[in-house]
């Protein structure tokens, strides 16, 4: 009897371990769902700790107003691997395969070292082994292709979402100082410089937060979202490429063959003050041209004889002369203990104001001496009424107050009236200066220069900038007329005759301005530092764009018109020839010819278009959106072009605009260079479409 309570008390004892075991479970269960369901990132010391960090988004791109890249980002990975998740068998199978695709991948490292290294981290069972830093998108892809990581990051250890994006300028030294960039070092001191800094909140979007959990080895994101961030809008800039290159290299030539100190090329629509160019080059310690500083915009200096224009325009609106009043050019003008002289130092004679204006001769400083020295109050003001002396309050950081003289002040004396109005003790930067002949090539329309046309977020224009007019009028229409008639009269019959067109007439006014030397002295003859100048627009009569060209220190030659109006005229000249704006269609009837032409690959639908309107004879076996063209003596044959949507196609063959609409369409960004048809092309044919890559196409 006594061993069948023995047995029950056993039995009963066993069943209520097992309740309380349960007990326990479901108790342990609803705690650690409790503690699940409570703030992410409340850490314990059973818990891992994990925190949210800020993730920030792909900049916007700036584009040229063709939507040529002039700065886009490029994202780069850190590669990782988790050796510990994979499976033994797998991993003693197919290491030696990764290792040496990882080779292939990463050529610099051995394959007998990725596997000695992957090897030795599985063993000392680290779960977070680099394998590579800064890895590009195209390389990431490849890597999830090989044995082991194409199993997935569970079971391959493949950890690639460390995204890193760095800006990437496709055209290099080309307007890196327009283009700018900005800085925060977190001190609260930021850096904005450029069009990057002006835009920077356009272009760095909102960023998000994510969750990051800590590791042996530190923090690593995890890929949850708190917050997605919103990635930044794309500015459409007003710069021109195709203008831009032009500016750059015909100033580069001339600085390097000059020695010049630094030179400056901006080139402004005239309607709407949309600048379309604008380049700076300064001599770095190794001998070569860089752009290290936005002298056009931040560097004021005596304009020299350009000022003349606003000095015999504040005359006559003053009605203290006419153009032809006739004025006794010596050669040589005596003003207190000082004297000016011309570059002609035996004079003119006896000239009218309108010839001296066009020979520069500084007869002008005591032209204007003469008409306001008892009052000389009355010409600053005039020149107030010009804009003269105001900001233009240009979106770029960095544009200083012109410098403009007034009586009464400290730094008025005797002589400054006349060397005033001969451009000295007055000082501006380049582009005020661009903007006030400009004024005058816009019928008196004084507009602020801008660098941004429209803000672009996806494919959508959220925000155009249009024409800001500081001043309606900057004159009267009889004195703009004169003043016109005088700056095209410079370059026929003044010092800018070298500077003439045989296709189109140009107005403007040269300068020669000797300027303080480093130790703030004008130096002694033979030891004086001059600043070369043009500033004009063209055509003359109908203007498209002003332009201002300024080349400072030149060692070989100092005069505006040899050494900046030919750089001016060189820019006018190729801009002209390369816009249709310029030029009437021609409708003459070619006589046929018995070759067949020459015709690119391209859209089937354009191909037939021009086929048949010019009445050429074709071959086409079957029908393809794409094709190419076969041409041989008389014979034209088209045939079927095979483009994919799921890999890079080729696009060799086809002219620019075709092989960018196919390219961007998968969401690459695409930099051109040459002319012609597609060579080449950097991405191959049949690699992975990766969006937000940058290929290149070489045109020839």
């Amino acid at each position: 009897m006594s061993d069948k309570k023995d047995l029950m008390w056993r039995a009963y004892l066993v069943y209520i371990g097992f309740f309380i075991a349960l007990i326990v479970v479901i108790v342990k269960t609803i705690m650690i769902q409790s503690e699940g369901s409570a703030s992410l990132f409340t850490a314990t010391k059973e818990k891992i700790p994990t925190r949210a960090v800020k993730k920030y988004p792909r900049r916007g791109e700036v584009l040229d107003r063709n939507y040529t890249p002039l700065i886009t980002s490029v994202s780069f990975f850190d590669i990782h691997m988790d050796p510990t998740v994979v499976d033994q068998e797998v991993f003693d199978k197919e290491i030696g395969a990764l290792c040496n695709g990882l080779n292939q991948v990463f050529p610099e490292t051995s394959a007998r070292d990725f596997e000695n290294y992957i090897r030795k981290g599985r063993a000392l069972k680290r779960r977070y082994i680099t394998i590579k830093l800064k890895a590009t998108n195209e390389q990431r892809h490849r890597l999830e292709e090989l044995p082991i990581f194409n199993l997935g990051r569970n079971k391959g250890g493949l950890i690639d979402t460390d995204e890193t994006i760095l800006r990437k300028r496709p055209h290099g030294e080309i307007l890196k100082r327009t283009l700018g960039y900005y800085q925060n070092n977190g001190n609260s001191k930021e850096l904005r410089v450029g069009i990057e800094g002006a835009y920077n909140e356009v272009l760095a979007g909102e960023p998000g937060e994510e969750v990051e959990q800590r590791i042996s080895s530190g923090w690593k994101k995890t890929g949850k979202m708190i917050r997605e961030p919103i990635e930044g809008a794309d500015l459409i800039t007003s710069i021109d490429m195709e203008i831009q290159e032009v500016a750059h290299s015909e100033l580069y030539r001339q600085l390097k063959n000059q020695g010049a100190k630094s030179g400056c090329v901006i080139v402004m629509d005239v309607k709407t003050g949309f600048v379309r160019a604008m380049a700076n080059l300064q001599m770095a310690s190794d001998g070569e041209y860089y752009e290290l500083y936005n002298h056009a915009i931040g560097t004021k200096e005596v304009p020299g004889s350009t000022f003349k224009l606003a000095s015999l325009m504040a005359a006559l609106e003053d009605g203290k002369i006419t153009l032809d009043d006739t004025v006794n050019a010596v050669g040589e003008y005596q003003f207190y203990d000082l004297k000016l002289t011309d570059s002609n130092p035996y004079g003119y004679g006896r000239i009218t104001i309108r010839r001296a204006f066009e020979l520069s001769s500084n007869v002008i400083a005591r032209v204007i001496n003469n008409a306001y020295r008892k009052e000389p109050q009355v010409f600053i003001d005039r020149l107030r009424t010009f804009g003269i002396g105001d900001t233009l309050g240009v979106a770029i950081q960095g544009e200083p107050r012109p410098t403009l003289p007034s009586p009464g002040t400290k730094n008025w004396s005797g002589i400054s009236l006349p060397w005033m109005s001969i451009g000295y003790e007055v000082r501006q930067t380049p582009l005020q200066t661009l903007a006030f002949y400009n004024a005058v090539a816009n019928n008196g329309a004084l507009v602020r220069p801008q660098f941004v046309e429209h803000i672009r977020r996806g494919q959508r224009i959220v925000k155009s900038f249009k024409p800001v007019v500081l001043r309606p009028k900057i004159c009267s229409d009889q004195t703009l007329h004169l003043m016109q008639e005088c700056l095209k009269g410079v370059v026929k019959r003044g010092t800018g005759s070298a500077l003439k067109s045989a296709l189109f007439d140009i107005a403007g006014k040269t300068g020669t301005a000797v300027v303080q030397n480093e130790d703030g002295h004008y130096g002694e003859d033979g030891n004086k530092t001059y600043q070369a100048s043009f500033v004009g627009y063209f055509p003359a009569d109908e203007p498209l764009y002003s332009c201002i060209v300024v080349v400072a220190a030149p060692s070989k030659d100092i005069y505006g018109a040899t050494v900046s109006g030919t750089v001016f005229s060189a820019i006018a000249n190729k801009v002209y020839s390369n816009s249709l704006n310029y030029h009437k269609a021609i409708n003459e009837e070619k006589k046929r010819v018995k070759e067949a032409p020459l015709i690119k690959d391209g859209n089937i639908n354009d191909l037939l278009v021009v086929l048949k309107r010019l009445h050429l004879p074709y071959q086409m076996d079957a029908y393809s959106e794409w094709s190419r063209v076969r041409v041989s003596e008389s014979h034209i044959s088209i045939v079927p072009r095979k483009i994919s949507s799921a890999t890079v196609p080729s696009v060799t063959g086809l002219t620019a605009k075709d092989a960018v609409y196919l390219i961007e369409r998968l969401g690459i960004h695409v930099y051109i260079r040459g002319s012609g048809k597609v060579v080449k092309q950097t991405i191959p044919a049949g690699s992975p479409v990766v969006a937000g890559g940058l290929m290149e196409l070489i045109l020839e």
